[in-house]
């Protein structure tokens, strides 16, 4: 594994930990992860280990939605950040806590924050 990637990780897990001891409410979580090329989002119930919705710029129906052009700007990630909240309000999911996976909050992250805000999710 390269040195980054353990950055990263030890990041993450300390990221989690802290998320794990702040939710006594048991809220659902708002994972993100971003690679070069693309952003994805899913929300996650701890309790029972699974995947309730999810959405990345890698999609088809993001592609139809955004058109031709890149896949990783900020402006992608502000799409697939709303567009993960409206299938969560679709799913009756409102609050979340927001994990952002040992990445730095800002740019691409803050504004799938950002997206989500704006379609209604609350964290």
């Amino acid at each position: 594994m390269s040195e980054r990637f353990e950055t990263v990780a030890r990041r993450a897990t300390r990221v989690r930990t802290k998320l794990r001891r702040g939710n006594k409410e048991g809220r659902l979580r708002l994972s993100v992860f971003r690679s070069s090329k693309y952003i994805y989002a899913q929300i996650i119930d701890d309790a029972r280990g699974c995947t309730l919705h999810s959405a990345s710029s890698l999609e088809s129906a993001f592609r139809e939605q955004r058109g031709e052009g890149s896949s990783c700007d900020k402006e992608a990630a502000r799409k697939v950040g709303e567009m993960v909240a409206r299938r969560a309000l679709e799913g009756g999911v409102k609050r979340v806590v927001f994990d952002r996976g040992g990445y730095a909050f800002h740019g691409r992250v803050l504004a799938l924050a950002q997206g989500a805000r704006e379609a209604g999710l609350e964290f």
